[in-house]
């Protein structure tokens, strides 16, 4: 397939391009210094250069809290320009898929929330987020939303991407004990990303790693475990004692009511998909 990848400069977006090479695919992939994702015209021209058979869209700005203290540029790349790029994938006859996000729900359900729940952000970041899924839904019919969450890995600055490595170096660890979701390791949403977009099926999808689901606290633990630092402790903080900007939901774990409908097999379990970041790190 040819392929063009926006955000590909980040830790997904790294995954995705190791990912689609590895399968022969022609790749065109784009970081934030490469092509600006708000301009029409730039989007056009690369488009109409690459011409993809499928567009993965990984471009956002995901620092919640500065979306949070800036919601006008919030909207613009994680809700227009989504619609840009939905837009110029129609005009290219490319299918469109795109990341969207757990906090597009308030967080006050127990259990898991599905396609069936009505998303509620409570935060700028969540409100932009839901806004360009719809906004790509509504500007190409081949548009598949994948809605994730938690995302660890290689390359990641996220507290998930870093812990193995904390934990290792015997840093200091406080994690929180109440929030919850369902962790999701990058190379594994990559390759459901890629299989997605052959599969052309439009729709919502939840895609995170298997299980449960955990806390940051409990996700720490299992960190520490895999790093053999069975003396290292663990502190327990609550997230409103880190007073932030922006709100989170206290709980965000998803789960798919249409990939085993449509033959997805499930991701592995977070832990073990803990286990395989713990050794690729080892391995350096």
């Amino acid at each position: 397939m040819r392929i063009l990848i926006t955000g590909a400069g980040g830790m997904l977006g790294r995954a995705l391009v190791a990912h689609c090479g590895s399968l022969g695919d022609e790749v065109a992939a784009f970081d934030r210094a490469a092509l600006d994702i708000t301009s029409v015209d730039e989007v056009a021209a690369a488009f109409s250069r690459a011409r993809p058979d499928a567009v993965l869209n990984c471009a956002a700005w995901t620092d919640v809290d500065a979306c949070e203290l800036n919601p006008e540029r919030a909207r613009l790349v994680n809700a227009a320009a989504v619609e840009i790029l939905a837009r110029a994938s129609r005009q290219v006859g490319a299918s469109f898929v795109t990341i969207s996000t757990d906090y597009v729900f308030g967080g006050d359900k127990e259990g898991f929330y599905t396609q069936r729940d009505d998303p509620d952000p409570r935060s700028a970041y969540g409100i932009a987020k839901l806004e360009g899924e719809r906004r790509a839904q509504a500007a190409t019919a081949r548009c598949t939303v994948v809605r994730t969450g938690w995302v660890f890995g290689p390359y990641g600055k996220n507290f998930l991407a870093r812990v193995i490595e904390l934990a290792r170096a015997g840093a200091p660890l406080k994690a929180i004990t109440d929030a919850y979701g369902t962790p999701t390791y990058a190379p594994h949403l990559a390759a459901r990303l890629r299989e997605l977009a052959e599969r052309d099926l439009p729709g919502v999808y939840h895609v995170t790693n298997a299980g449960e689901g955990t806390s940051f606290h409990g996700f720490a633990l299992e960190a520490v475990r895999l790093a053999g630092r069975v003396d290292a402790r663990v502190e327990p903080v609550s997230m409103d004692s880190l007073k932030r900007p922006a709100p989170r939901p206290r709980n965000s774990r998803l789960r798919c009511l249409l990939s085993a409908a449509t033959g997805l097999a499930p991701l592995p379990d977070w832990r073990d998909a803990l286990a395989e970041f713990a050794r690729h790190e080892a391995e350096g």
